[in-house]
């Protein structure tokens, strides 16, 4: 399957705006983000497990056992905090 990846805020600024993902049928969120991590460099580094990063699919948040579908939209940022 094929997804849309978007990258949001210090995220965008190190790894760009957006791209597409070629998974497995069956893959979940987490799956994709491990695809993107073992790329190294910017990706390993930004989306390193532990790391505070949240995500949403198809504009709503989402855990990482979410599961995927063609032509999803999966979205990556960090935290947001307010006073």
């Amino acid at each position: 399957m094929k997804i849309r990846v978007r990258f949001f805020a210090s995220l965008r600024e190190a790894l760009g705006p957006e791209e597409s993902l070629e998974l497995p049928d069956g893959a979940r969120v987490a799956d994709a983000r491990l695809q993107l991590i073992s790329r190294g460099g910017a990706y390993a580094q930004a989306l390193a497990p532990g790391r505070a990063v949240r995500c949403s699919l198809n504009q709503q948040m989402a855990q990482d056992d979410a599961p995927l579908a063609d032509g999803a939209e999966l979205a990556f940022f960090p935290p947001v905090t307010g006073g």
